[in-house]
């Protein structure tokens, strides 16, 4: 009786493995199943992404005078590149990206004209660290900030008089990125940008000191090599 029951408990356990088995369960084309664990956020890769900048941007004559703060915004695109440590689950990289962008206000100046300022171009170098659970990748990030900026003014008879400077300043930001597939993956990403101030001169305004800080929400599609 002993051994009956033992048989019978046997093929109750084994029945189910081989039904799977009939099932290709186990065969790695299924989309149920895979043997083999989700791949990890090892190596190179490289993408695109694109978002929209909003921030506030601040002048004062290099003389003296007030201060004038006027909020910007406007889109942006461009590329990013970068390495990634999978650790176990918890992942270090570093990535660098450059972001061609019109991100900016313009004022009012009345008899005087209307004046202009903004980013064109910044770039950013930042490490990243998260954890990973399986193919999502929540992450903080931050670094060092660069950026091309511009100010003109137009007077009344549309005369343009414009000048252009570098600023220099940090990011810091939070993202999530999911694998699609074993080599794309897709993210969405927000940075705070400060690219502190720099002086602008031969404005017919006078010499100004011009302030941005922006934030930045993006999305991105990523390759991995």
């Amino acid at each position: 009786m002993k051994r009956q029951a033992l048989s019978i408990a046997a093929l109750m356990l084994f029945a189910p493995a081989a039904h799977a088995a009939d099932l290709s369960w186990n065969s790695g084309t299924s989309p149920l199943y895979s043997p083999s664990p989700a791949s990890g956020w090892d190596g190179f890769y490289a993408g695109l992404n694109a978002g929209y900048g909003w921030g506030t941007g601040a002048r004062q004559n290099v003389a003296g005078g007030a201060t004038t703060e006027r909020n910007t915004g406007g889109w942006q695109l461009g590329g990013q590149a970068g390495y990634n440590m999978d650790m176990g689950g918890f992942v270090l990289g570093a990535e660098g990206d450059l972001q061609f962008a019109s991100i900016g206000y313009e004022e009012d100046l009345g008899a005087t004209g209307k004046f202009k300022s903004g980013v064109d171009f910044y770039g950013t170098v930042r490490g990243r660290a998260g954890m990973s659970f399986g193919t999502v990748l929540p992450y903080v990030t931050g670094g060092i900030a660069a950026g091309r900026g511009s100010a003109s003014l137009t007077d009344p008879a549309n005369v343009v008089t414009s000048q252009s400077a570098t600023h220099v300043g940090w990011t810091l930001g939070v993202g999530l990125e999911a694998q699609a597939t074993d080599k794309i993956t897709v993210k969405a990403e927000y940075l705070y940008v400060d690219l502190g101030t720099q002086t602008y001169n031969g404005l017919p305004i006078g010499n100004q000191d011009i302030t941005q800080r922006f934030g930045v929400v993006r999305a991105g599609v990523n390759y991995k090599f």
